[in-house]
């Protein structure tokens, strides 16, 4: 799998909370292309808990329409709004595991409007939750005004195992 590109780093007043690497509050999240999905690693802390060990349902849904959002911008080439999600809770996320591992794709398209499905997994790859969204996608030139340019992959082809050394590589630079 290879890094996409994120294509905003440079634009003024970007600061999204889900993909800035400069937001100071924000989740920090990178993406993979796998195939047909998108890949992200991402290391919760006991910042994002609700219960003792247990990271927060709702930064799983954010995590969640993150992802599914780098689907549309990879996948269909623009950028769009979420219209709908839904997510089924499974099991806990434990944030004490160092990682988990966010799959998404394509479940169907109409148009402008597309069903992209994913998953949070466990490190030790059990499933905790599933999310369905539902995103209207922009044209090109809507796209374009919103300064999306195109979501380009970088960098070599890595392994699951070596995404995850990354992502925990980044954690501890944070710590």
């Amino acid at each position: 799998m290879r890094r996409i590109n994120n294509p905003w780093l440079n634009i003024p007043g970007y600061n999204c909370f889900g993909c800035n690497p400069g937001n100071p509050l924000g989740v920090h999240m990178h993406f993979y292309e796998d195939g047909d999905d998108i890949v992200s690693v991402w290391c919760p802390t006991q910042n994002h808990q609700s219960w003792i060990n247990t990271l927060h349902g709702g930064v799983q849904a954010v995590l969640l329409d993150e992802i599914c959002g780098w689907v549309i911008f990879k996948k269909c080439d623009t950028s769009g709004v979420t219209a709908k999600m839904t997510l089924n809770y499974k099991t806990a996320v434990d944030t004490t595991q160092g990682y988990i591992v966010l799959r998404a794709r394509i479940k169907e398209r109409k148009r402008n409007v597309v069903v992209v499905e994913g998953e949070i997994y466990a490190a030790d790859g059990k499933l905790c939750a599933q999310a369905e969204c539902t995103y209207f996608t922009f044209s090109q030139e809507k796209a374009q005004e919103m300064q999306f340019v195109s979501a380009e992959l970088v960098g070599d082809d890595l392994t699951i195992e070596e995404v995850i050394a990354l992502a925990l590589a980044h954690q501890e630079k944070e710590l």
